[in-house]
């Protein structure tokens, strides 16, 4: 769907259809609409879902709570029915004054809001997720840049991970991101480095849309090193959501809620390799509390980075299935009869407009043997130099200069002097890299 002239990157004609219009809606152009309400409350520090619903119901709408915030004792009333609405019996007044402090600022809170062109997307907006409504407590205000009909695919998997994998735990995160986005499935993640990050560019290297839930605000993302990324998220009809002010900064209380939206907006959940003290586990035990399937990937047995998914298994027999190889994954994903179909216009690059691209096996054999061979061997999991030169048979020089040709077309990439599969090669099954 084509971008509207004037409006930001990833708004497609049907979001800026119904995005916010102060004028449309019937109140001044300084005067924040009901969801922007809303979406300024996002900036009273210990606010959460709980606390704001209670809120709502007390004062009927978020430009009521806004307006409530100047009367006398404003402060204490907020604390005392945020405090009961998360079940605490003594409350302090932090989030009151807080509440407070943002309604007074209201209108530099809505100058900055409607400059970062973000959607804001309501519990009342019919656009907002199904699959969120059904959650305890979900977000009452999602902030979007990208595609909001991403957010409501027919079907979706999230694919999360240890932030610190290894280099067969991240080639195999893309290989599965790739196989599930081929099959006719969203993938969603959390834009971490790690197994994150190579979900997410194995979905964009194959040009379909996906997912980042961010543990922070828009304008405070993290990390720093995917801003890159995100930005080609939305370029490929995905999107980049947050629940939290575009200038929240990301903490040790912002991931757990960040993973909680992550298991809710799919039907199942993939973890590829985790600690035993992994921030996935956590996505993982959402993803069973919200009633979605959730799928294990062994790991070595002496791999302090499957720990977490092996103590699983083990401790908690039947709560997860444990990912014996990727045919079968996509098996019990159900995206089987998806997977068999032939790809369409609708469902790649043409669909914006983008030329397709040629297969990798042919891409493999432009870039000639030579790079080609070096090519598979990175797939396979060789990183160092040493390693690619036994693989291949091929001189140090060779090798190095083929690198180089694979990095221009975006399939390599190196990282303090090792070598790995980018892009499209990452995502690649090895019999998809034969020429």
């Amino acid at each position: 769907m084509a971008a509207i002239p004037g409006s930001p990157v990833g708004m497609d004609a049907a979001d800026a259809e119904h995005a916010v219009s102060p004028a449309r809606a019937g109140v001044e152009p300084n005067e924040p609409t009901e969801p922007e309400a809303w979406a300024i409350l996002l900036a009273a520090s210990g606010l959460g879902p709980a606390g704001f619903g209670a809120l709502l119901a007390a004062f009927g709408s978020g430009t009521g709570i806004l307006n409530a915030a100047g009367r006398p004792g404003a402060a204490a009333r907020f604390a005392r029915i945020a405090a009961e609405a998360d079940g605490r019996p003594a409350f302090g007044t932090d989030v009151g004054r807080a509440i407070v402090a943002t309604a007074a600022a209201r209108d530099e809170h809505l100058g900055q809001l409607r400059a970062s062109g973000l959607r804001v997307m309501s519990l009342d907006d019919p656009a907002y997720p199904a699959r969120l409504r059904t959650i305890e407590m979900p977000p009452p205000v999602l902030l979007v840049r990208g595609s909001t009909a991403s957010l409501s695919a027919r079907r979706s998997v999230a694919i999360v991970g240890t932030r610190h994998p290894t280099e067969r735990g991240r080639l195999l995160a893309a290989r599965i991101a790739g196989a599930v986005s081929g099959a006719g499935a969203t993938v969603i993640s959390g834009l971490a480095v790690g197994i994150d990050g190579a979900a997410h560019a194995a979905a964009v290297a194959d040009d379909r849309p996906t997912i980042a839930v961010l543990g922070s605000g828009h304008e405070r993302l993290f990390p720093r090193a995917h801003v890159k990324l995100a930005t080609l998220i939305v370029e490929h009809e995905g999107a980049v959501i947050s629940e939290f002010w575009p200038w929240m900064p990301p903490s040790k209380h912002t991931f757990p809620r960040r993973n909680r939206l992550i298991s809710a907006l799919a039907d199942a959940t993939i973890v590829v390799e985790a600690g035993v003290r992994s921030g996935a586990l956590i996505t993982a035990k959402f993803a069973l509390e919200q009633g979605r399937d959730l799928f294990i990937v062994p790991g070595g047995l002496d791999e302090p980075r499957s720990a977490g998914c092996l103590t699983w298994l083990r401790d908690l027999p039947g709560e997860a299935r444990i990912v014996a190889h990727i045919a079968g994954l996509i098996e019990d994903l159900g995206l089987l009869a998806a997977a068999n179909e032939p790809a369409t216009a609708s469902s790649r690059g043409e669909r914006s407009g983008r030329p397709r691209r040629p297969s990798l096996a042919a891409e493999l054999i432009e870039v000639g043997p030579t790079a080609a061979a070096v090519g598979r061997a990175l797939v396979a999991g060789n990183g160092s130099l040493d390693e690619l030169v036994a693989t291949t048979g091929l001189e140090p020089a060779a090798v190095l200069g083929a690198i180089t040709l694979l990095e221009l077309r975006g399939l390599a990439t190196s990282t303090y002097g090792r070598y790995r599969a980018a892009g499209r090669l990452a995502s690649a099954p090895p019999e998809a890299t034969a020429t």
